[in-house]
């Protein structure tokens, strides 16, 4: 990643007219436009639900994903996570709340929640960063209250979808009462949707009658 001036694109130097990021660099993101799975956000022929959505449905009805998780948005979101750019969070949520916009409006906004001691290490949920921002461009309220995670699940980088239901069995907790309430989980990263899916056990079973699954990015199969 380019060293940051004022004004400057964090990609290439060049003047951030798309702040952060130069107008040549915001049109090359690796934005998603092909046919996907309206389930899982993966790619599909002419956009039907793929043969494993359709075997083991999510708990959650619909995902919505910008970019492709590859170069540079994986650069992105690591400095955002890792390097506290947190600039970067309000950039990647105004992005989510102008795709947003073309969606069925959700009663609520929840942010994937992290793990105490997880949020205590990186001082902050790059997750509830990223929803501050969508909540404030839609008018869609946030809900930060009411909702765990319970379980600190070791890191889930290179388990198989197994092991990661597994791995997240029980990791959420609400005390919410969400009865007739449609919810968009914002989170920043789906790999497999599995941590979307156990949230969406935990609101369902508190009465949520719809749940949409925003993400900036989606992992693609190699």
């Amino acid at each position: 990643m380019h060293r940051q001036f004022p004004g400057a694109c964090i990609l290439c130097g060049a003047r951030a007219s798309a702040f952060p990021l130069c107008t040549a660099c915001h049109a090359d993101l690796p934005w998603l436009t092909a046919p996907a799975c309206p389930s899982c956000a993966l790619p599909a022929s002419e956009g039907n639900r793929c043969g494993h959505c359709l075997k083991m449905p999510p708990a959650f009805s619909s995902t919505r994903a910008l970019f492709a998780y590859q170069f540079p948005m994986d650069a992105l979101i690591h400095a955002l996570k890792y390097r506290h750019r947190l600039h970067i969070a309000s950039f990647l949520g105004r992005e989510l709340a102008a795709e947003m916009t073309h969606e069925t409006r959700p009663d609520l906004i929840i942010p994937m929640p992290l793990h105490p001691e997880r949020l205590k290490t990186r001082g902050f949920n790059q997750a509830l960063e990223i929803a501050r921002q969508v909540s404030a461009r839609t008018g869609v309220p946030l809900q930060i209250s009411g909702i765990e995670r319970i379980k600190d699940s070791p890191p889930q980088v290179g388990m198989s979808r197994k092991d990661r239901v597994k791995n997240l069995k029980g990791a959420f907790r609400t005390t919410l009462a969400l009865e007739g309430k449609r919810i968009a989980i914002i989170d920043d990263v789906m790999t497999t949707g599995t941590s979307c899916h156990e949230l969406s056990l935990a609101l369902l079973k508190q009465g949520a009658q719809d749940i949409q699954v925003w993400v900036v990015a989606r992992t693609l199969p190699d």
